[in-house]
């Protein structure tokens, strides 16, 4: 099962890189790419549907994001699970969602809802009772146990480091398996969230947001087990729109995308050998001379 595969995966030695997707044809990369695991995102996912980071996807538009990836894909993937949705309750049928979608994991947050994009301002966080009951209720929901709960915080912005790291520890004591402190702001915060929180940790990078980038081997050294990107193929293929339909509009001739595969070979990236040959599979054989 992909949750075992998760678990394994990040059991070993090496910290684990899982770059972002929101559809088949990013996940698909991500996977052939040879990344062993990918990160549904939530921003990149509440945009490919019209819509800013702004806590406006509902749950089941999430999962059912998440069922066609995992459709999709061999390797693990772990999925934004926001707030959870609403209380406990709504954490509950979150978790066993995303089970039956085939999802190896998801993380749930302490901010209020309707959330916004971790890297944004003016962000709230409810009570650190409040959260701790999520993640109880995310680890009791679990039918499978090897389905991987991250606790995410975003108190860092909000009340400070020391509540962003208590609510860390909490959270691992709540039954979770991994904490994800959002928004570190220097790289001293960044290497000091390992060690104080004194569990395994996710980081996130994310360029242009609050927490500076750095050398993801570095990150490893500072022992985060698992490093997300969520908007490395989300804002590369923003870009390479842009850039495309511009030089459309100036030559008025069919750009060259760079890396652009041909027809044959995008169809190929996505099965299209094996359903050929399932083509004539299923015919019926022609009957010899003999049996005419």
């Amino acid at each position: 099962m992909k949750t075992s595969r998760l678990r394994a995966i990040l059991s070993g030695q090496d910290m684990v890189v899982a770059p972002g997707c929101y559809d088949a044809i990013t996940a698909r990369a991500i996977q052939q790419a040879g990344f062993p695991v990918a990160y549904m995102t939530g921003a990149g996912t509440s945009m490919a549907l019209g819509y800013p980071d702004l806590g406006l996807i509902t749950m089941t538009e999430m999962v059912d994001a998440a069922r066609r990836i995992n459709g999709s894909i061999d390797i693990p993937l772990i999925a934004d699970g926001d707030t959870g949705y609403g209380n406990e309750l709504n954490v509950v049928r979150t978790v066993q969602e995303h089970e039956r979608a085939g999802t190896a994991g998801i993380h749930i947050e302490d901010q209020v809802s309707p959330k916004r994009c971790g890297h944004l301002d003016d962000k709230e966080v409810i009570t650190r009772q409040e959260f701790a009951a999520k993640i109880r209720a995310a680890a009791y929901a679990r039918s499978d146990p090897n389905f991987l709960i991250i606790a995410r915080t975003d108190a860092r912005a909000v009340v400070g480091m020391e509540e962003a790291v208590d609510r860390c520890k909490m959270a691992l004591d709540c039954g979770a398996d991994l904490v994800f402190l959002e928004g570190p702001q220097t790289i001293d915060e960044v290497a000091q969230v390992p060690v104080a929180v004194g569990g395994p940790c996710m980081l996130n990078v994310v360029f242009g947001g609050k927490t500076p980038l750095l050398d993801l081997r570095e990150a490893a050294q500072m022992g985060y087990v698992l490093a997300i990107l969520p908007g490395l193929l989300s804002k590369s293929v923003i870009g390479v729109c842009d850039t495309v339909l511009e030089e459309l509009k100036m030559t008025h001739m069919h750009p060259t995308p760079p890396g652009a595969p041909r027809v044959s070979q995008t169809f190929n990236r996505f099965g299209a050998q094996e359903w050929d040959a399932l083509r004539t599979r299923f015919q019926d054989t022609p009957m010899s001379a003999s049996k005419a």
